[in-house]
This record gives C-alpha cells, structure tokens and sequence, in this order.
C-alpha cells in the first residue's frame, strides 16, 4: 500500500493507570495493520517526557533510565501535523508526522481531556471523544448528573471534597450512614481501572475508604451498595449513529470487580453474551447509546452496569471513554463476540476519528459582524 495512514499510539502518562496503559498498547500495536498503517509509537513517562520510537514501549515496561533518550512533544501548532523533537534532545530526526492518534492512556491526563485539547490545538484527528465527552465521562460525579438528567437509572450517592472530610468527619459519616447506609462504595471519582475503590462494609472500612480515595484525587464519591447485583457490560461504537454490542458479564474472583481482580490474580471469568433475558439486554444496549449521546461520546465507550440476580432492576455503574484494550479486556471482547474482529474494530475507530475530524472542517472559525452593529 503505497499511501499508509500514519497511526500514533499514544501511551503511558502521569496516572496510577500507567501499567495498565502499557498493556493495552502492546496489543494496539501488535493488532494494527502493517500493510494500512505505519504505526508511531508515543509513550509519556510517569515524569511527563515524550518518546517517540521503536523502542518506547519497551522502555517504559522496563523502567530503564530514560534520561538520555530521545525526547518529542507534540507542539500545539497545526501547522506542524505531529511530534518535533525537543532542543538538545539527541533526537536523530526533525519530526514524525502523523495522520490520527490512536491513545491508549487511562486515568487523569489522558482520559480526561487534558491531552484531547492538545490534539485539538494541534488539528489531529484523534480516535475517541472530544475534550467535553472526556472530561465528564472522566469525572464521575459530573456524569451521574447528567446521566440522571437523561433519566437513566444511577445508584444514590454522596460526594464531597477530601478537605472537608479531614475537618468534618463525624456529620460526613453521620450523612453517608444515613442516606446510603452499609455496604457502600468509596471511590476517586476521576480513576478508573478501579484503582482506589474500596467497599466498606462498617465505619471503621469507611474511613480507611474514604482515606484510600483521597490519596488518588481531591473528590470523594460513595455510592450505596447494589445487593447481589450481576456485573455487566456493553461496548458502544461509532459517532452520530452508534452501535451497542452484545453485553458481557463480569464473574469476578474477589468480593467485587478491583484492580486485583482485573489485573494480577487471573482468576476473574467473563461470559460472553451475558446470560440475560432478551428484554433485558435491550433496555441495556438501549442505555448504553442513551448514555454515550448524553455525555457527548464519540467513537468508543465502554458501559457498565449492576444488574440484580432476582428481578430485572437495572443501575449503569459507569461510562468508559477510554477503555481497555488488553489482551483481556471486555471492549475488544464484546465486539468480536458482536461480529467486529479486534483488527476490524481497530480499522473502524480510525476511520471514525478521521470521519469525525473531517465533518468539523465545515463549521467556520470565523465572524464578520455587521457594520451597524458599531455604528
């Protein structure tokens, strides 16, 4: 292929996720098409350096001193179209020029819309939502609101900011026993991969929660406990006119679906389809697309939802504008069980990006008021 559309994978970065953003672009790279795409590997360390080479993911695995590598950064300037290198760096090449960036980073700072502004101000097309579909499917107190404003179903909840927690602690308990009661869960609320999530099952549970979160973010959100509830989840695809795969269950090894469960012990199972009466998984992939509209979303999101045992009861737990991507992880999973290979589904955000990229060129970036009006 004469012509191949130059990816960036974007990866790494200044969060708690950094590992998990490591796995899910080893498999990213390894599953793009050769003969479409030149893939440009872009890792961010956990000090905030760029790198741009072959060699990046390994580095950043290995945690080898990078001291001495070569350093690029994404200049926000359309002009340039990619990666210049820095001053002084030792880079041996002026520039990588890219066609779409592809990132794979979770958590603060990249899931977030920090770096989708960047790729805004530099004119890249980039596979994912924009800066406000990141920035409130990041932060989970912002989206719960908006999600009820769409009335889809959210388990009640309390959020406050650590500090006030450090000085009224008693009325912060007092209100969270009250409204919420035990079990309750304590999160971060703009982590994901379950870093910092906790369930406190007494008082004594919910301070070292409570403690736990504010050592990943300044906001603390507890939410009640949804008994015997199922795991569930579903992928949504596309722009305008998304789609929603099959969902999938989440049969966890430990008391709930933590980053333990996720990534170290193995052990956790997923059942794909879910068994789920067919009524059911429509009102699911109905409050997926739902959900991916009223958040602003774009190109992929990942659903999850608690669905209880006995009944049909229904709560969407979170929105995913990131998601993982790893070898395990239940995106990529859903929709090969949906009918969309991973290369397939690796093909189609890249276009999605570029598509979405492209319909923007029509909107004007410039006003010419009225003469009167300064009259």
């Amino acid at each position: 292929m004469a012509n191949k559309i130059r990816v960036g994978v974007v990866f790494g970065g200044r969060s708690a996720e950094h590992e998990v953003s490591l796995a899910s672009a080893t498999s990213v790279i390894k599953a793009l098409d050769r003969n479409k795409y030149e893939v440009i590997p872009i890792g961010i360390s956990h000090e905030g350096r760029w790198l741009s080479s072959g060699e990046a993911l390994r580095l950043l695995k290995e945690g080898v001193d990078i001291r001495n590598q070569p350093e690029h950064i994404l200049v926000p300037d359309p002009r340039k179209q990619g990666l210049v290198p820095l001053q002084n760096s030792g880079a041996a090449v002026t520039s990588h020029a890219v066609d779409v960036v592809f990132p794979v980073i979770h958590g603060p700072y990249g899931e977030d819309g920090t770096i989708q502004g960047l790729f805004e101000l530099a004119d890249i097309p980039y596979v994912g939502s924009g800066v406000l579909g990141s920035a409130v499917g990041m932060d989970k107190v912002v989206q719960k609101q908006l999600l009820r404003q769409a009335d889809i179903p959210v388990a009640p909840d309390l959020w406050f900011p650590y500090y006030e927690f450090v000085r009224h602690q008693k009325r912060i308990l007092a209100s969270i026993e009250k409204k919420l009661r035990y079990p309750c869960f304590v999160k971060p609320p703009n982590m994901g991969s379950s870093v910092g999530i906790s369930k406190a099952h007494t008082r004594e549970e919910l301070i070292a929660a409570i403690h736990l979160a504010g050592e990943f973010d300044r906001t603390i959100l507890v939410e009640r406990g949804i008994p015997n509830a199922r795991e569930i989840e579903c992928s949504v695809l596309g722009n305008e006119e998304p789609m929603a795969s099959v969902p999938g269950e989440i049969i966890p090894s430990n008391e709930f679906y933590d980053y333990d469960a996720k990534y170290v012990d193995g052990k956790s199972k997923a059942e794909i389809p879910a068994k789920l009466p067919k009524a059911v998984v429509k009102r699911i992939q109905d409050y997926s697309l739902r959900a991916f509209k009223a958040l602003d979303c774009a190109g992929m999101a990942r659903v999850d939802f608690l669905v209880q045992r006995k009944g049909t009861k229904i709560t969407l737990n979170e929105v995913n504008t990131i998601p993982g991507f790893t070898s395990i992880s239940m995106y990529p999973k859903l929709w090969q069980a949906s009918g969309l290979s991973y290369p397939e589904l690796l093909d189609k955000l890249i276009t999605l990006a570029m598509e979405r990229h492209e319909s923007k060129k029509n909107l004007k970036t410039t006003y010419q008021p009225k003469a009167e009006w300064f009259k």
